[in-house]
Parts: structure tokens; sequence; C-alpha cells
């Protein structure tokens, strides 16, 4: 493959050469090599301000971060070949760390493949691509598949926000096999379903595995309160681990009614609930009703996408998580979850701290939790590190 050279400015080269993958359009000397005149996904050799080569990106002249380094070694661009080798590198992280193969198997950048994602549900493979340049090796990701594993099916499930950003389209395709409307999975022993055509992202959230498995030793006998629930992934593992009642509240009724579907297989159907609608209005109308529960679990999709959005992010945490501690039991426990990785973990905290003072009671977290071995942290990347969740007792002032 004989590949065009992409130079940076002077000292653009300090964060590749300590491990980050990513390049910014204004680190690029556009005199010596304009990026205009590079392809969407094009792969380029990387070359610092002096001409020394640094290793092979793909290039997307369109966007902010307009490269993305795939290799330090000019002998090996992205081709089926390495596809093969970072797969069974990313599999045998997994297989050391589970015991079924239920997981993400690719992890984007911290798995090497910089806008690649992949979950596993046993022999289905969900795959999203949000770059260009994993758009252009969309043949040779299903054939590395097919090579490493043997797929009964793979489907491609590219309708993220980002490949807009990336001026790709948008579809969602069975590219082999066939599909159930629900696959099946399982996660900390429990056996779950999951929408993966239609549901969100790739139809289930692996990060919160490990915090699940602790909710699981908290729940037994005990009235839980889910928000947010999208298809159960915490609820259902509350009813398996012999919590009394579980409430999901979701605004998606078909995701309600999956997790329903996961109630009843784990012999919980009877001490489910789902309530649909918005969760702070929901919430509103429960505290009205003086409703309350022993463990109630906050886990929202991110209030802060964007740096932009810090302000009014934190705002909608707080109001959440205030009204999760109104509904609590005197000694009840608080699971309060973000995945918003512009929100830092101290300020989760004082936003905890804050409403727990001003509702005159005493917060107590005993545990702290960040997202499963299956998204692991690229340590340049920061932006890897996105997930965190607390245990807190919210207990009364005095």
């Amino acid at each position: 493959m004989n590949l065009r050279p992409l130079q940076l400015q002077n000292n653009a080269d300090r964060r590749l050469r300590a491990g980050h993958l990513w390049i910014y359009s204004n680190e690029v000397d556009n005199q010596a090599t304009p990026l205009k005149a590079f392809e969407p996904g094009e792969q380029v050799v990387v070359q610092d301000a002096r001409g020394k080569a640094l290793g092979i990106a793909s290039v997307n002249p369109n966007t902010l971060i307009c490269g993305r380094m795939l290799s330090r070694d000019l002998r090996y661009p992205l081709d089926r070949s390495l596809l093969v080798h970072r797969f069974k590198v990313a599999q045998s992280l997994r297989e050391m760390c589970f015991d079924q193969p239920c997981y993400r198997l690719i992890f984007g950048d911290a798995d090497l493949l910089p806008g690649l994602v992949v979950d596993r549900f046993y022999d289905i493979f969900v795959v999203q691509i949000s770059s260009a340049g994993m758009e252009q090796l969309q043949q040779e990701i299903v054939d590395a598949l097919n090579k490493v594993f043997q797929p009964q099916a793979i489907v491609f499930r590219n309708d993220g926000k980002m490949r807009a950003t990336e001026g790709l389209e948008t579809y969602v395709e069975v590219v082999q096999g066939e599909v159930p409307e629900l696959a099946p999975l399982m996660e900390n022993g429990v056996n779950l379903l999951a929408p993966i055509l239609t549901g969100q992202k790739t139809g289930w959230f692996y990060d919160h595995r490990e915090n699940r498995a602790r909710m699981q030793t908290l729940v037994k006998g005990k009235r839980v309160l889910d928000l947010f629930s999208y298809v159960g992934g915490w609820g259902a593992q509350a009813l398996a681990a012999g919590a009394r009642e579980v409430v999901c509240v979701d605004a998606s009724v078909t995701a309600l009614e999956v997790a329903a579907e996961n109630a009843r297989i784990n012999e919980g159907e009877t001490r489910f609930r789902g309530l649909q609608g918005d969760a702070f209005d929901l919430c509103k109308a429960l505290v009205a009703d003086k409703e309350r529960f022993d463990v109630v679990i906050v886990d929202p999709p991110a209030f802060i996408a964007r740096r932009k959005d810090i302000r009014n992010g934190e705002r909608a945490y707080a109001r959440i998580n205030n009204l999760a501690m109104r509904l609590l039991e005197k000694d009840g426990t608080l699971i309060s979850a973000s995945c918003s990785m512009h929100l830092e973990k101290s300020r989760l905290v004082d936003i905890l701290r804050a409403n727990s003072r001003e509702l005159d009671r005493n917060g107590q977290i005993f545990a702290q939790g960040s997202q499963g071995s299956d998204h692991p942290i690229h340590p340049a990347i920061p932006e890897t590190e996105y997930l965190k969740a607390y245990f807190m007792r919210v207990l009364p002032s005095g």
C-alpha cells in the first residue's frame, strides 16, 4: 500500500509520542501537506515537522479530529491481517476477565481501533462504525470477525450520532446470518435479552456489569427503584438477586416491554412493575404519593454530551439525585451513576453531598465503581475513562 505523507507542525507530535491516537486539524502543516487534498478515510503516513515517520493514521479532512493513529509500524497498515491480530488481542483480555462470550469485544481507541465498537452476544456480533477510516474497512472487518470467531450473525448498527460528524450515512444492516428480535446474553450469571436491531446503541450497555454485580449483593428482600431503566439491565438483575419488588422507570414503552420480558425469564414477573414516562415527572409523582424504596438506582443518559452542556447537565444530575434521595427509606441506598465523560468524579460527589445536606440527610459513600474490564482505559486518552458510579447510604441527620 503506497501511502501519502501527512506532516505535522512543530511540536504537534508530542501527544502522539506519549501514546495518544488523535490528530487535530490545527496540528497539520497545511503548507507541506494540505488537509483538503486527502480523501475521507484515507490512510496516510504521519510525519513530524522534520519529516520523521510516526506511524499510519486514517484521515478525515472535514472534522476537528482529522486523524486517528492506526499503526506505529509502517509495515502494517490497517487491513484484514492487522484487524485479525487486534481482534485476537482484544479477545484474550475478555476471556481473561469473563467466563461467558458476552461482552464488548472492541472498545475503539482503547483497543487501538479508533472509530470501531463491537459487542458480542454469544455468536452474534454487533458492529458500530463511527469514523470514515473504519467505514472504508467494512468488508475487512467482517472477514476478520469470520476468521477469528466464525460468528452465527453480524449486524452493523451504524446509526450513531458521531457518523454525521464524519459525513457518513446512518443505517442498520444484518450483513450475515439471521438475528432474533431479542438476542440472548448473560451478565453476572443472569440470563437476559437485548433488542440489538432496534434498541439504544448496540442494544445493551455492558459497561455497568461490575457495578450491577455489586448491586446484586445489596438488594435481597429489598424494594428497588430503577430510574432510566432501559431494558432492565439493573432491575432484572436485582430481581434475579432476590429483590422483593422492582419498579422500572423509562420513557420508552418498547424498552419497558423488554424489561418485563427480562423480569419474566428470571422468574420475577410478579415482582416487576414498569412505569412509562419522564423520570423527573414520575419521581415527583412517587414523592407526592409518599412511595419509599430501599434502593434507588440513578443511571441516566449522558446529560453532558459536550463541554458547553456542563452547567445545565450538572443541574439535571442534581435534580434527579435530589428526587431519588426523597424516595429512599431512612437508611436507604442510592446508586448514582454518570456516563458523561465531561462530568468529573469530584463534581458528582459534590452533587450527592450537596443534595443530601439540602434534605438534612447524611451521605455515606461506601463503594465506587467504573466501567467494566471490557471497556479498558487507554492511559494516554482520558476520554476513554467516562463511567462512574457511587454507592451511598443516605442516613437521617443526627
